[in-house]
């Protein structure tokens, strides 16, 4: 049984396991990481702590990604958003699949360990478990509120950045996590109002499954609402100045804009665009904290 898998194993093409990592999802996850450790800077980065900060925060969360994909065959078998992933097309075995999952986990502690904090490495793991175990294996199949509760996982990168650099967590990145946090729920459920029939199908709680269409929309609101408020924090705690405030009412009254059309739209017709913006906002939030940040330090410098 062991030599039938290996065969199998070589004859299977890189890109299958690529895609077990939900590349698309680490990527954005690694970009708030380093964002956090470039925040908690007040220079560069020691090199040493970006690579293996970056590569061990990165492979945790495909690790996490894999599990995923490992946990939610069944389900994914049946939505037709996930139909295409290798194990439910059988590109790639369970087995493989999650002996690969454990591998580039081990890796991941091992780097972070090793090369950059304990600290960082044990909230990575504590993120992953979060995502892959008890978002994935428990929240996700019994309630409703599964993407609430579950945000934390998700929500932890900039503060692992943020730890890689500085070995402790303080305000500042609880702040990060914080902002991440209350965005993944509106990010989240735009797109389970799009596909609600699958999730239903499934047997999955998602939200407009569970309470309907415009109860959900009504929430998404009350998030981007929320958001905004919580986007202001960190020019209220001066960690950020005006370049970021501008940027941060200009970007949230934007997503509450969105979520205004999906709320007073029927149907799901707006649903895509606001999950959309979504994604964009995050993008803009942090990269604005990026350079505010870099230019109250060229301001401290006097070099303008």
């Amino acid at each position: 049984m062991t030599e039938l898998i290996l065969q199998k194993s070589a004859r299977v093409p890189w890109r299958e396991f690529y895609a077990l990592c939900k590349p698309k999802v680490v990527y954005l996850i690694v970009f708030t990481a380093v964002v956090g450790m470039l925040l908690a800077s007040p220079g560069m980065v020691p090199l040493d702590i970006l690579f293996f900060g970056t590569v061990g925060i990165g492979l945790g969360a495909a690790s996490g990604a894999a599990i995923n994909h490992w946990v939610d065959q069944r389900i994914d078998a049946l939505m037709e958003r996930t139909q295409g992933r290798p194990l439910p097309q059988g590109r790639l075995t369970p087995a493989m699949a999650l002996t690969f999952a454990i591998g580039i986990g081990v890796i991941s502690m091992l780097l972070l360990g090793l090369f950059v904090n304990m600290l960082t490495a044990v909230l990575t793991l504590f993120s992953l478990v979060g995502y892959a175990v008890i978002y994935t294996m428990f929240l996700k199949r019994s309630t409703p509120h599964n993407i609430v509760l579950g945000g934390a996982a998700g929500a932890a990168p900039p503060l692992l950045g943020w730890a890689a650099v500085t070995g402790e967590v303080n305000t500042e990145a609880l702040l990060l996590f914080l902002v991440i946090f209350i965005w993944t729920p509106p990010h989240f459920w735009a797109l389970a109002i799009r596909r609600r029939e699958e999730y239903a199908k499934a047997g999955v709680p998602m939200l407009p499954v569970t309470h309907g269409v415009a109860f959900t929309k009504l929430h998404i609101l009350l998030y981007t609402l929320m958001l905004l408020a919580v986007s202001l924090l960190p020019f209220l705690y001066h960690m950020s100045g005006p370049l970021y405030l501008v940027g941060a009412v200009t970007l949230g009254l934007g997503f509450v804009w969105h979520a205004w059309r999906l709320y007073s739209s029927p149907g799901d017709e707006y649903a895509m665009k606001t999950f959309g913006y979504s994604i964009f906002y995050l993008s803009g939030l942090f990269l604005l904290l990026l350079a505010d940040h870099y230019l109250q330090l060229v301001l401290a410098w006097g070099w303008l």
